[in-house]
This record gives structure tokens, sequence and C-alpha cells, in this order.
């Protein structure tokens, strides 16, 4: 932490420190039992074995006493540039919906900031107004707001890019906001991103009557993924209005790959003209026969784009950042070969047509997965292993090293004990595709053939434990995956596309 915050204030960042948002843990009441402390409910889909954090009474002195001096010690160890973040809500349904209580409850928090600091500033994230918006009608919302004085407070504008609730809000009802690209959800993969949105968007909040709008921000829950959207959002901050898209990525294109190439150019605009919107794939979904495999795009240009960039890897395959486009863009286009392949084995299924779907299942799970495991192998960057490795080098002791290997197989595959938020960080790795996706599509189509050798209907439910503890088996597994490449990229996209192409 301390390295961290020179660093950034050394570069003439300005840094944010976490402050009291009201909640403590069950234990303040043993200690001081006549504190008012009420127990929130569950989050996402956890029991309270995981969850349901007590928030104190914002009129109960505790809240002041505790806020004030933990924010006072924090400055104390770390120093200030005076702006402090904190999140009561978010995700997490208030005790009333009375406009008074939310909005002592923001006073509350901020009253414990400038107990300890006189020029605080709370940044606090608007998502909660967006995810939960049967609570947070207009009255809410103010209240919350108005609870802070007007410039007191910055409210980051969460997912802008495809909910922007400034819209809705007067631009935060007078709060100065900060317009913000979320784009991606639990580190995923996939070439995704709303362009067209992000171009325009921070101009018309700009434009917008009476804004509030002071900048813009960056949030993702992963990185390491479609670089093109980020260099645009960053870009957009310097500009006075949107750019032309297709000159633009041509320009990423040639400043990306060190050479101007007419093929790579062209690519690039098939891909930014179909595939950058925003969804999810049924590859790294647990199988099902109601999967909604409808593409936002034209794949063929997905398809086109793949042969592009093969047919530039004479001139550009040295460099680097190429390389790990070639495996990215083959990597979506055996994610679309999953989709049909995946309609292929529902259409037999449901005509009872058993040698479709013994083909259909046996291309895809003998050929199609296989193969594109080998493919995320050959680069760094794509390795379960290399991920693995990350976790295990943080740990400080073997036990430790275990249970960070066990988490981080966990945050991939199940997130929770019992798949509370299945494949909600699902990523696309080399290892994980061949022994987990895979195993999981080999188990689903063994038991469809089962249902028609059998005639015995299918049932989804039974599926569902079956498969799960196939999940649970990769979470709890030993198996070490390796944290270096092997393969040739350029080869091995190659071999798939003269197999695959369509």
């Amino acid at each position: 932490q301390y390295r961290i915050l020179e660093r950034m204030r050394s570069l003439g960042m300005t840094t944010v420190l976490p402050a009291f948002a009201g909640h403590v843990p069950q234990g303040i009441l043993r200690v001081f039992p006549r504190v008012n402390a009420t127990r929130l409910g569950g989050w996402s889909h956890f029991d309270c074995t995981y969850s349901c954090i007590y928030l104190l009474d914002p009129e109960d002195p505790m809240f002041q006493v505790i806020g004030t001096l933990f924010l006072k010690e924090l400055i104390k160890e770390f120093g200030t540039d005076h702006i402090y973040s904190a999140d009561t809500f978010n995700e997490m349904t208030p005790l009333s919906s009375d406009p008074a209580y939310l909005s002592r409850v923001s006073n509350a928090v901020f009253r414990s900031m400038t107990g300890a600091d006189p020029e605080a500033l709370w940044l606090m994230q608007g998502w909660l107004f967006q995810h939960q918006p049967d609570f947070w009608h207009p009255a809410q919302v103010r209240a919350l707001l108005h609870g802070v004085p007007l410039g007191k407070m910055i409210v980051l504008d969460l997912f802008a890019e495809s909910k922007p609730v400034y819209q809705w809000t007067e631009s935060f009802y007078g709060q100065p906001f900060i317009w913000c690209m979320l784009h991606n959800f639990g580190g995923n993969h996939g070439l995704f991103g709303t362009v067209e949105a992000i171009n325009h968007g921070p101009f018309m909040a700009r434009r917008f009557p009476n804004s509030t709008m002071v900048g813009t921000g960056l949030v993702p829950e992963g990185i390491e993924q479609n670089d093109m959207v980020y260099e645009l959002m960053n870009e957009l901050g310097w500009r006075q209005e949107p750019l032309d898209l297709p000159s633009w990525v041509s320009r990423y294109a040639e400043r990306r790959y060190g050479a101007l190439n007419a093929a790579a150019a062209g690519a690039w605009r098939l891909l930014l003209r179909s595939v950058y919107n925003c969804t999810g794939g049924p590859l790294v979904r647990r199988p099902s026969l109601h999967m909604d495999t409808e593409l936002w795009y034209n794949a063929s240009d997905v398809y086109e784009a793949w042969r592009l960039l093969l047919s530039a890897s004479a001139e550009l395959g040295s460099s680097p950042l190429f390389r790990y486009d070639l495996v990215d863009v083959t990597r979506q286009a055996a994610q679309q070969l999953v989709s049909n392949y995946s309609l292929d084995i529902r259409s037999a299924f449901q005509r009872h047509a058993l040698p479709e779907l013994l083909t259909a299942g046996g291309v895809l799970v003998y050929d199609l997965l296989p193969e594109l495991d080998s493919l995320l192998s050959s680069h760094s960057l794509f390795l379960l292993g290399r991920w693995l490795e990350g976790a295990r080098a943080m740990a400080t002791s073997d036990r430790e090293a275990e249970q960070y290997e066990l988490n981080a197989r966990n945050q991939v595959t199940l997130w929770g004990p019992s798949g509370n938020i299945l494949d909600y960080a699902n990523k696309q790795l080399g290892g994980l595709v061949l022994d987990y996706y895979g195993v999981r599509w080999s188990l689903f189509v063994s038991v469809l053939v089962e249902s028609l050798n059998s005639g015995r209907p299918f049932h989804q439910d039974e599926f569902n434990q079956a498969v799960f503890q196939v999940e649970r088996g990769f979470v709890y597994n030993k198996k070490r995956y390796p944290a270096v490449p092997a393969g040739d990229t350029l080869e091995i996209s190659r071999k798939l596309f003269l197999k695959y192409y369509p």
C-alpha cells in the first residue's frame, strides 16, 4: 500500500482512501450490547454464512466514533489527498425506502469523514441506482445524494456506456459525476464492447442540460482483454468530439503492430462493425437445451477477420501483439463454432437423430475443444497455469498456497461453495477449456445419448446435479498446469482455419 500510494502521488495522481460506510461485524453487539445495528439481507445467491452484514443506525453515536477514528488512523498511516470512497448500499437493499432515512445515512457517512478531514470529498459508486431500479426511484436517489452538500460528493456513473444514470437523475441532482466505462464483468474473455456508445456517450453527457460531469473513467472488473476498447476510451478524454471510428481503428492496427498492413487494418474494421458489442457465448456456460446462442453480430465478419489476420502473419507474425490478437480472434471464431455445434446437438436430440447427435457431439468434445485448448496453451496470457501460479505466488506458506489455488479455481468456475454465481468470472484458458468446459460438454452429450437410447426424458435439474460434481471436482483437483506456453500460435491457428473455416 505504501508503494502504491507513493508511486501514484509521484505521477501526479490523486489517491482515494476507504472511509467508514456504516458496516460492522456481528461481534460489535457483544462488545457494545446497546449499539443500534441491524442485519442486512444476503448478497446475490449467498446465504448469511457469507453475507448479511450489520449496519449501524446513522443516529447511533458509535457511527461517528467509529467512522472518524478509523479515518484518522488511516490518514495518520498513509497521508491523504482528501478523497474517500464509501458504498453503504452497493447491491444491498436499504432497511427503509423513506427518503429521510436515506438522507440521514449519507449525511452520517459524510460527517464521519469531515470529523477526520474537514476537506473531505466523498467518491461513491452509482451502480446501486441502476442495479436495483425498483428501489431507487427519483425520490430515494435524490435523498441519498442530497444528504451531502452539493459539490462534496463525486458519483461514478459506473455503467454509463450501457445504462447511464445521469440521464434520469438530472445529472445526479447536482452532484458532480464521472462518466465511466465498465465494459467487462468477471474478467471474462470474449471480443466485445459497445464502441459506438463509448465514442459518443461522454460528449452527450457533457452537452446534457445542466450537466455536472467532471471527467471520464475506466472501471472494468477485469483487464488483459479487448485492448482496443480501452485505448479508445482513454483517447476520448483528450478529444473535443467523437472519432471517425473506421479511420481510427485502422491507425490503431498500425500503431499496435508497428507496421501498416492492409489486411490487418481490414480485419480490425470488420471486428469494429461486428463483434464489438456486448454478450457471452455457450462455450463457458453450463450446457442446456435452452441456451441462448444468438449472436449480436454477423459471424462471417469474425471469420473474415480471422482470414485477414492469417494473411498478414507473414509480415506481422513476429509482433507479440499480433500473435496475441491472432489467438484472441481465433478463439472468438472457435467460440462461434461451439455455438453452432451446440445448436446441432440440440436439434439432433429434439429430432431423436442419434447419429447426428453423436457426430456433432463428437466433433465438439473430441476435436474442437481440445484444438482450442491447444491454441490457448500456445500463448502465455491464455494459460490456466499462469492464473493458478499467480495465486500461489501470493502465499507465505504451503497451506496458504493450496488455499489460494483453490480460491483461484473456484473464482473462474463455481464462485461459491455451491455454484452461487456459476461461471460469472469464466475464462477461456488453456487447461480450463479441456478439463472443465470440455468435461461438462462431454457429460452433457453422454446424458443426451443415454436419454435417446433408453427413451427416458432428459431433465435439466438432474443434469445440473450431476454436472455440479464435475465442476466441484475441478475446483478440488490437484492437477498442475504449465505456466509456460507450448506450440506455435501461427501454425495452430492456421490448422484450425483450414479445418473449420465455413
